[in-house]
């Protein structure tokens, strides 16, 4: 399977929370599975970190891809048919990151692993 990490579902995996589900662990640890964190995921973070909503241990530029390569995640870049899948998209809610997020998912083909429950309404296949 492939999995696009939502954001909170990339920090919550990286921290060890146990906000993430089980199941949605056991997805991101399976071997067969291919996982995947976009660019606009750790846009996301940046601006998080930088209004003082999140803290780390070490700076952004370290920690970021250490984990993707600890973890084995593939860094899913921003492309123009993303792009134009979102000028597609129904409304039904207004966060840009969910929304390119989904047309990542459905361009590529890939499942989100994600607890928001707006990705169901875009028909996207989602891990939790």
């Amino acid at each position: 399977m492939n999995l696009l990490l939502d954001t909170h579902a990339f920090l919550w995996f990286i921290e060890g929370s146990p906000k993430l589900s089980a199941t949605a662990r056991s997805e991101i640890e399976a071997q067969a599975n291919a996982k995947c964190v976009s660019v606009a995921s750790l846009w996301e973070i940046a601006i998080k970190f930088s209004l003082g909503r999140l803290e780390f241990q070490q700076p952004f530029e370290v920690l970021i891809p250490a984990q993707l390569e600890s973890n084995g995640f593939s860094l899913l870049p921003l492309r123009i048919s993303h792009f134009a899948e979102t000028i597609r998209l129904p409304f039904h809610h207004r966060d840009p990151f969910d929304r390119i997020l989904a047309a990542q998912c459905m361009t590529e083909k890939m499942s989100v692993v994600s607890a928001d429950t707006i990705f169901d309404r875009y028909s996207i296949p989602r891990c939790w």
